[in-house]
């Protein structure tokens, strides 16, 4: 059997071109997948340069990464990408192919699956080889449970949610790339990105971020969020927004947690003011440990909270972060 591992890379304003985290998520998973059921993990990544980062996905269990590289791929086409992405299956002969939950792997899976004639198990949270076949677990019910999904198709494209699948260094060598060749019409870019605006906040992307300080309408304003913001630039983090702080004005949408928002798995959640309605707790439950502020004892944030602090977030978040400036010396 064999396993394609979609590398997702993008470019960064100081570093340039390079992979996401996701891309070394999905290519372990594809590595651990393929040992389980004696197949092979290939590496597929798609761009501008890219070969030139290919072979660092060795480090993550791919011996081979396959690129397809085109100057108009530099910016990102759901329609080329996904045909790309297709071809390249079909091409290699490959069964499953695996990519990040992120906003462009959900973009693309449904459409490479369309394309496959292929079932989709999206968000997926495990995966597991067995008996020649792929079970994958995914939430349900707005995460309240967990289903195993056995995709019956030939071919198979699985989507895995971000932070999920720690990615572990699986050896040292270099990752052997090979070109692949798909031909491309300017039919192909109908939809296509034709700028992107870099924040300048400087943080990290929403879910990818190992550590998440995230807001709700308890703050009671826009102005309040300067309190999360400091908390979380302390912490190397992103900041998060419930989605009646979206809905109010207060923050983007791209800061929205939750069923309408952003699914995220960070090492730490802080949420702060935010009550935990199950639309908000779909977007963030899978998140390692989580730290709720809330000054209602019986705000249903609290269920699923690893740590709860009963009190106000306008005395506590500044005390927070006073102290965390003492420890790292930046007082």
């Amino acid at each position: 059997m064999k396993i394609v591992a979609f590398a997702e890379a993008a470019h960064e304003a100081q570093a340039g071109l390079k992979f996401k985290k996701v891309a070394f998520e999905a290519t372990y998973a594809a590595s651990k997948l393929a040992v389980e059921l004696g197949g092979e993990a290939l590496g597929l990544v798609v761009g501008k340069g890219v070969g030139a980062i290919a072979p660092g996905l060795g480090g993550y269990g791919v011996q081979k990464a396959y690129v397809v590289d085109d100057d108009r791929l530099g910016m990102y086409s759901t329609t080329a990408y996904a045909k790309v992405i297709a071809a390249a299956v079909e091409s290699l002969s490959a069964d499953v192919v695996i990519l990040p939950a992120s906003a462009m792997g959900k973009d693309l899976a449904p459409r490479v699956a369309a394309k496959l004639k292929a079932g989709l198990a999206a968000d997926c949270v495990a995966l597991k080889g067995e008996g020649g076949n792929v079970l994958a677990t995914r939430p349900v019910y707005a995460g309240k449970a967990l289903i195993d999904v056995n995709i019956t198709s030939h071919k198979k494209v699985i989507t895995i949610r971000p932070n999920v699948f720690s990615p572990a260094s699986v050896n040292g060598s270099a990752a052997s790339v090979e070109k692949l060749p798909v031909d491309l019409n300017d039919s192909d870019f109908a939809s296509r990105v034709t700028n992107t605006a870099i924040s300048k906040a400087g943080r990290p992307d929403l879910t990818e971020a190992s550590i998440i300080v995230s807001g709700g309408r308890g703050l009671g304003g826009p102005e309040n969020f300067k309190m999360i913001e400091e908390l979380a630039d302390l912490l190397g983090g992103a900041v998060g927004a419930s989605r009646a702080a979206v809905d109010a004005g207060w923050r983007p949408h791209d800061d929205q947690v939750g069923q309408t928002g952003k699914t995220v798995s960070p090492s730490l959640y802080i949420a702060v003011a935010i009550s935990g309605a199950i639309q908000h707790l779909a977007g963030m439950s899978s998140s390692k440990h989580i730290v709720a502020i809330n000054k209602d004892k019986d705000a249903p944030i609290f269920q699923v909270a690893d740590y709860g602090i009963v009190g106000d977030a306008f005395e506590i978040i500044p005390e927070m972060s006073a102290q965390l400036r003492m420890a790292l010396g930046k007082d």
